[in-house]
């Protein structure tokens, strides 16, 4: 029942460093399941996310060990091929073990995924790429059970550039035999990521980051050391801090190409942005301009960045800005908690029409999902009075440390127990 307490008007200032990716580490977790000697994670977030993943794994068989800021997993052998409800429920990348137990042990039983509300997200893509990688699916009694003696290497064509069923079928076809060319794949950094520590385990995997993905099936894989990407959405996150609140941060460990399309849109919104190699420095301009988004796969404006730009469009003057959601159609749930703070905002189908206000006014909100939590913090940032902010779990899912790292900028935030 915690809860945060933000009063807002104060302008954030100074440089905050961004971890490494939820998105990114979710998947290269789940992918030490495929070698049998162990791998290090140099850095991992301190996320509920990454502690029910490796819950997860821990329970198929893995031995996790904290190492520093980092983690050894070591899978010996696969004792469990089943992910049961409970692990599965709390977050839907749980899923992403399908893949690593088909190929491993040519034998995955996995219940049907939770996660945020954010709109259906099917597991068909998914499960039609391990049918045309011979595996044979059972679905029944809340469960979906994989089963191949061997995976065989075959042409996919993903009917929507799914991340995590890329992400899953990449993983599979590290260990099929043969090769597999995955056509309309997700280009999104997460799954070059995924690769790249793929190939650091002696996989082959060539073109992630494009629309054709081509791998060739070895025997084995093996441990490696890696490190992670920054988180980009994070990063675009503590920069629409700094605008909303008038202020002047620096966000370090950043890789500014990934997040292109938020910088474009701050700038058009009259913010302006200074690209370093692995820094961003972003200066509040005296009133924000509106500007119009529509959430796209990578490498168009990001869905996981809609409702923290909605925030800062919240405050914007001299116009209304039109946000148009296309890759989930139920994410406008944190309109109607921005609406309780005064935004203006009108939803019509897949569309919000913002109209900027002056001034934002303190609240009692809660978290409708992880995102729309993050779109709420914002908007207590540049709020006038006092933001009380409830269901903390779902930023707890995906941002480390955020308290305090918005209040070394200056921010009057606190993390408060009780209802």
């Amino acid at each position: 029942m915690d809860r945060l307490v933000i009063t807002g008007g104060k302008r954030l200032s100074g440089s905050v460093k961004v971890s490494p990716a939820k998105n990114a580490v979710l998947p290269v977790i789940t992918a030490t399941l495929l070698a049998k000697t162990p791998c290090l994670l140099e850095e991992v977030p301190a996320l509920a996310d990454v502690e029910t993943i490796c819950s997860v794994i821990e329970y198929l068989g893995a031995e996790v060990v904290k190492e520093g800021p980092g983690l050894k997993i070591y899978v010996p052998d696969i004792r469990q091929t089943e992910a049961p409800y409970d692990f599965v429920r709390r977050m839907r990348a749980s899923f992403l073990v399908m893949g690593p137990l088909l190929a491993r042990t040519g034998r995955a039983r996995i219940a049907l995924p939770g996660g945020c509300a954010i709109g259906s997200r099917p597991i068909d893509l998914h499960l039609k790429g391990f049918c045309l990688l011979g595996a044979e699916i059972i679905q029944g009694h809340g469960y979906i059970e994989a089963r191949a003696r061997k995976l065989i290497g075959s042409r996919i064509y993903l009917d929507f550039p799914s991340v995590g069923a890329t992400e899953n079928l990449i993983m599979a076809a590290s260990l099929a035999r043969g090769k597999t060319v995955i056509e309309n794949a997700a280009e999104e950094p997460e799954v070059v990521d995924l690769a790249n520590f793929l190939n650091a385990m002696g996989a082959s995997v060539k073109g992630a980051g494009t629309k054709v993905i081509r791998i060739e099936g070895v025997s084995e894989l093996y441990g490696a050391i890696y490190n992670v990407i920054p988180d980009r959405i994070e990063a675009g996150t503590f920069m629409i801090a700094a605008a909303i609140s008038g202020g002047e941060v620096t966000v370090e460990n950043v890789i500014c190409d990934h997040i292109a399309p938020v910088l474009a849109k701050l700038q058009e919104a009259g913010v302006n942005v200074v690209r370093g190699d692995t820094w961003a420095k972003v200066v509040a301009p005296e009133k924000v301009k509106p500007a119009d988004i529509k959430t796209m796969p990578y490498p168009g404006f990001p869905t996981d960045m809609q409702p923290q730009f909605m925030a800062l469009m919240s405050v914007s003057r001299g116009g209304a800005s039109v946000i148009t959601e296309t890759v989930f159609e139920n994410r406008f749930m944190h309109v109607n908690e921005l609406k309780r703070m005064g935004a203006k905002i009108k939803v019509s189908g897949r569309t919000a029409i913002v109209q900027g206000v002056k001034q934002l006014t303190g609240a009692r909100v809660k978290c409708t999902d992880l995102r729309a939590g993050a779109a709420l913090v914002l908007a207590g940032l540049a709020a006038r009075g006092e933001t009380e902010i409830s269901n903390l779990q779902h930023i707890d899912r995906g941002y480390e440390s955020l308290v305090d790292k918005i209040k070394s900028l200056g921010a009057d935030i606190k993390r408060a127990r009780g209802a």
